[in-house]
């Protein structure tokens, strides 16, 4: 089995309101993970208290980098028939984080993937937008460049107008250089969801036209957020 298993997406989210029943069940038996983040995965198991001692699980790095061959190096020292579990630092593995590596090799080998339930920023958003939930993209993270940033938006903009609600993502130390950039080159009319800091305390869900945000324009800091373009009934 390879088991995708949903990290909080803050330090505040609480185990008890992230896990199912069987998720916990499936850690507390688990000694194989490949991870993002060691360190986080570490913590996250050990806040658990399902009386596994930390030293005898073994963690496997699975990062943006990693490739199938490496995946396939790590399988060498899994036992056949031992379940693996995969976590991203937060949210769900495969979706906007590390993971598609590791569910395409269990695929080629013939491995069972199962995937648990657990909170994904990029869902929640979309959820909380007001915006088309039918269709709709993910396109991560924009272009650098703001030339090629602008473009994009642009064009994300149209698809936004023909009823396909858009997604994307920016580095939190970005954020707020994104926001200006769609404040001063998309059109008045067109509407903005913006999600940030989702499950936190301070969660910021907000979705008004162009023209409304560029008169009292958010200061969203480096915090993780979600950007939504979209069209409303």
């Amino acid at each position: 089995m390879l088991y995708l298993i949903p990290l909080p997406l803050t330090d505040t989210l609480t185990t008890d309101n992230l896990l199912i029943p069987q998720a916990r069940e499936i850690i507390a038996s688990t000694d194989y993970y490949l991870v993002e983040n060691v360190r986080t995965a570490r913590r996250f198991i050990s806040s658990l208290k399902t009386g596994r001692a930390i030293e005898q699980l073994r963690f496997f790095e699975l990062d943006k980098q990693t490739n199938l061959q490496q995946i396939a190096e790590h399988f060498k020292e899994i036992p056949p028939d031992a379940a693996v579990g995969v976590m991203s630092e937060a949210g769900c593995p495969g979706v906007a984080d590390p993971g598609q590596v590791a569910v395409q090799y269990a695929h080629q080998t013939g491995k069972k993937v199962v995937p648990l339930v657990g909170p994904s920023s990029v869902l929640l958003a979309l959820m909380a937008s007001g915006f088309n939930g039918q269709s709709f993209a993910f396109h991560g993270y924009l272009p650098i460049q703001k030339q090629d940033k602008v473009k994009a938006l642009k064009q994300l903009e149209k698809e936004a107008g023909r009823g396909q609600t858009q997604i994307f993502i920016e580095t939190p130390y970005r954020n707020d250089a994104l926001v200006n950039d769609m404040l001063a080159h998309l059109q008045p009319h067109t509407q903005l969801c913006i999600a940030a800091h989702l499950t936190a305390p301070d969660e910021f869900i907000k979705t008004q036209k162009i023209s409304d945000w560029q008169k009292n324009k958010p200061i969203l800091g480096k915090v993780p957020a979600i950007f939504l373009l979209g069209s409303l009934l």
